[in-house]
């Protein structure tokens, strides 16, 4: 497995389309850091560590996913990068863009505040 963030998004997709109550994630650090901006804008559960495996708990308002849509924007074969002028709000502010900055990972209004660039990792709605 080359891309583990692309792993995390599609198995955190699946879950939802699954209607899943909760997902297991490989452990890595970039995966750590990515559940921990998306628990901090409240777009999934609790997160624990069991064994291995990061096991993340899917949230939903009524029957709806609260996380519709994952979209992966920077791949291995592309790095995409931007500067924070270039930063976008993602679906009119609905969403967020996840970004790797000198300073960690963090959302795009967050590095764009901070007025730092970097990689733009992927987009949740």
């Amino acid at each position: 497995m080359n891309d583990l963030t692309a792993d995390l998004l599609t198995r955190i997709k699946n879950g939802i389309l699954r209607e899943k109550e909760e997902v297991l994630i490989p452990n890595t650090k970039m995966n750590v850091e990515l559940l921990k901006v998306l628990r901090t804008e409240e777009m999934i559960g609790e997160v624990t560590t069991v064994d291995e495996d990061i096991k993340v708990e899917l949230l939903y308002n009524d029957t709806e996913p609260v996380i519709s849509t994952l979209k992966r924007v920077s791949k291995p074969g592309q790095r995409i990068y931007v500067s924070a002028k270039e930063i976008k709000p993602v679906m009119n502010g609905r969403g967020i863009s996840v970004i790797s900055t000198s300073k960690g990972l963090m959302t795009g209004a967050q590095a764009k505040s901070q007025n730092i660039g970097g990689e733009l990792i992927c987009e949740v709605w």
